[in-house]
């Protein structure tokens, strides 16, 4: 989706309106807006700094303290592979380094086409299952590399 800036700014605003006279919306107006845009974009942190009068740099406090909110646009599916122990020891650095070939981006990066974003997960809670990959809510358990590829062609 690409961000017309006018939009984004109308939109937020749209967002915030409700809010004005309130105290302790700013959680709430930042899940609108990612819910709307799928992230959160830099005008429409501006937008709300503007339209409540709280600096910028609060809301970017809090934006980036709370791992529920992105900066950046993130891709349709989100890959997460487990690191955790029982993970590691049974290969699961092969399944990522094969998610990586793949999609040719790194960890916390996300595919031009806005396929795939990859992110890094300490684990997965599915010791049993190791290695484990989940794309969105799906888990894959006791994977090999040659079957990542298979996996991942399944999610346009």
């Amino acid at each position: 989706m690409s961000l017309n800036t006018t939009e984004v700014i109308a939109r937020t605003s749209e967002i915030v309106s409700p809010w004005k006279s309130k105290h302790g919306g700013l959680i709430p107006i930042l899940q609108s807006i990612q819910g709307e845009f799928g992230y959160l974009p830099t005008e429409a942190l501006k937008t709300v700094s503007k339209d409540l009068k709280i600096p910028e740099a609060e809301i970017y406090g809090v934006a980036t303290f709370y791992a529920q909110f992105h900066l950046n646009p993130r891709g349709r599916h989100v890959v997460r592979v487990c690191r955790g122990t029982a993970c590691h020891v049974r290969g699961s650095q092969k399944i990522l380094d094969m998610v990586k070939e793949i999609t040719g981006i790194n960890e916390n990066e996300t595919t031009k086409d806005l396929r795939f974003t990859i992110e890094p997960v300490a684990c997965l809670g599915a010791c049993g299952l190791a290695p484990v990959m989940m794309v969105d809510d799906q888990t894959f358990g006791r994977l090999e590399p040659g079957k990542v590829r298979e996996i991942l062609e399944k999610f346009e």
